[in-house]
């Protein structure tokens, strides 16, 4: 029998919705944000969501659910939106998405959902993200949670990592009814989300409400247990009995310029700068103690053009940086980082140093960094990663006065599980191999997605490979094929 389509709930005609201006989203004013760690976007009130979500033009078949790394129902919950039952919008989403307030706020949609929406080939598209982190804070308000109601199957398996990945497979296999336990090598769970994303783009609360509720919903959470030291995958399998393991540990190890005066003091990786001030609550200071170099009154610089690199300077301009520089190698049509950032950024008084390159750190009299030495570039034919490539302009270099410098220029797989887990294939720059379509690597029972497979990514890539390999776990376990 042919399932007919639920009636539109919209009220608009569709001509009508075209016409209908995207709702912005609600921000801090540049001159308050600069100065603190509250977050940027406030998010929408129930009108500006209902107001947006009447935009919607329920498309027969939706790209943007076609082109969502986890599948989120953008139709149905945006339906539910105009029909004012927000918290069955909430239940709908997290039929896909266990962490909706996260990926509300830091996924690219315009790179997914947005980018394929059918409204962007003439108007602004759908603000999916700005509906999807409304109604998910929205529930939390109201305190509900959506909790499974499933037999146990006896089944237990160990998530090697708390980061978007291994939170993305605890979340389904838990709802499958399968016992989850989830190993965090730090002190504090999120991984990436906790270290390397500033409050005012993620708050922290945010994060902790959502281990929360998957706690509620069943998954366990054990810290400072570092995989392949404390413990090995061989020994959670044969001594511990767990059926499962998957590997979701990120690629949290700093790559570096490798140019003159890179060892000075005041020059940061990435990693260390944010885990620094995120983890270790340096953008709480003075009621925690600063961890790092007094930025007050310094000249600040990161080196690199995405997310993270923004992340990095945004950050040390709320830490009192006198000046904050961008300085990235190509232009900013090939900047990674999302727009929305750039915009925050030069809005909050961010210097963009394009088409320039550091090629020597120089040291002050004391033996501390005091600059940077940089080159003009310009741009070449296009490289393996489809972005035109920057080649040095020759006589053009010129030194930029500098105390603290910030190296966001990718990172690489850390070892550590990789070296202790006889027979786990990896590949020539030491990510663990695996299938795109199942997750599985070389090893019986061992699964791998996120970062530490595909190298750095997004939040939300990293947990569409987190729910295929849920849904290829759940197979392995219920079939005992591999």
């Amino acid at each position: 029998m042919t399932q007919l389509a639920k009636p539109s709930l919209n009220v608009l005609p569709l001509k009508a919705r075209m016409k209908v201006p995207r709702q912005p989203m609600p921000e801090q004013p540049p001159e308050t944000r600069a100065t603190c760690f509250t977050e940027v976007n406030l998010g929408y009130s129930p009108e500006l969501a209902r107001q947006e979500a009447v935009r919607c033009l329920e498309c027969a078949k939706p790209a943007c659910t076609d082109h969502c790394p986890v599948g989120v129902k953008v139709r149905e919950f945006v339906q539910l939106i105009v029909a004012g039952d927000f918290l069955a919008a909430a239940a709908k989403i997290r039929e896909n998405n266990v962490l909706p307030a996260v990926t509300g706020r830091v996924c690219p949609q315009e790179d997914h959902c947005e980018g394929s929406c059918l409204m962007g080939k003439k108007v602004k598209p759908l603000g999916i993200g700005y509906l999807e982190r409304f109604v998910a804070d929205y529930e939390q308000r109201m305190g509900v949670r959506h909790l499974p109601q499933v037999p146990p199957t006896g089944k237990k398996i160990a998530v090697v990592g708390s980061g978007p990945s291994g939170l993305a497979v605890a979340g389904d296999l838990v709802q499958k009814g399968h016992k989850v336990r989830v190993f965090e090598a730090l002190h504090e769970l999120g991984g990436v989300l906790v270290y390397g994303i500033p409050e005012f783009r993620l708050p922290k609360q945010i994060i902790r409400e959502q281990l929360d509720y998957m706690r509620d919903m069943g998954v366990e959470f054990e810290t400072n247990v570092v995989i392949g030291r404390t413990v090995t995958i061989n020994e959670l399998m044969e001594e511990e009995g767990y059926d499962a393991v998957f590997i979701g540990t990120g690629a949290g190890l700093p790559v570096f310029m490798n140019i003159p005066g890179e060892h000075l003091n005041g020059v940061y990786s990435a990693n260390e700068f944010l885990t620094r001030i995120n983890l270790m609550k340096a953008y709480k200071f003075p009621d925690y103690d600063e961890p790092m170099v007094d930025l007050h009154g310094k000249d600040v610089a990161v080196i690199g053009g995405g997310n993270t690199a923004l992340d990095a300077i945004r950050s040390a301009l709320r830490l009192g940086a006198r000046k904050a520089y961008v300085i990235y190698r190509r232009s900013e049509a090939e900047m990674p980082a999302r727009a929305e950032e750039a915009k925050h950024a030069r809005e909050e008084g961010i210097e963009f140093h394009m088409l320039t390159n550091p090629i020597e750190f120089l040291p002050d009299a004391d033996g501390w960094l005091g600059a940077v030495r940089c080159m003009r570039m310009e741009l070449g034919e296009p490289d393996a990663s489809g972005r035109r490539r920057p080649a040095a302009i020759a006589g053009s270099e010129f030194d930029l006065p500098l105390s603290v410098a910030v190296i966001a220029i990718g990172t690489s797989a850390n070892p550590i599980v990789q070296s202790t887990t006889p027979g786990l294939g990896t590949d020539k720059r030491g990510y663990i191999q695996a299938d795109p379509a199942t997750q599985r690597t070389s090893r019986k029972g061992v699964f791998a997605g996120g970062d530490i497979v595909t190298g750095s990514a997004t939040v939300i890539l990293a947990m569409g490979a987190g729910r295929r390999a849920a849904q290829s776990i759940h197979e392995y376990l219920t079939t005992g094929q591999w």
